[in-house]
């Protein structure tokens, strides 16, 4: 199995499979991501407690590579620290524009599968 095969089964079983789309009760944040030009709608949701995210997950509809992206990041996140999280994120965002170096991307796990979403403009919102 070639390497984009792999990650595309990655993506695949995130999106078919999630681990954390449902409500998360009483979330300390909820962050909301839109893109109109492709009709995702995500509900982020998050509790933090002493500067750790402890638990978190998301709600709403989208694309594959959203609803992936959202569950991939979240397995990431849970258990960091919010500056750690946003370093991740970071890193992501810099990741699906073209931005990041390989060791940098190396540090998102399964998020690194998403790495060829730099290649489609539209998705990169």
């Amino acid at each position: 199995m070639d390497l984009k095969q792999m990650y595309r089964e990655i993506v695949n079983e995130h999106n078919l499979h999630p681990s954390h789309k449902h409500d998360t009760e009483n979330p300390s944040v909820v962050l909301r991501g839109v893109n109109p030009s492709c009709g995702d709608d995500i509900f982020l949701q998050l509790k933090i407690e002493d500067g750790i995210i402890t638990d978190g997950s998301y709600v709403g509809s989208g694309c594959a590579i959203s609803q992936a992206s959202a569950d991939m990041m979240l397995d990431l996140v849970i258990g960091q620290s919010e500056d750690e999280a946003r370093r991740l994120a970071d890193v992501f965002l810099r990741m699906i524009k073209g931005e990041a170096s390989g060791e940098e991307i190396e540090s998102l796990d399964e998020a690194a599968a998403l790495e060829n979403v730099s290649k489609m403009p539209a998705r990169v919102k």
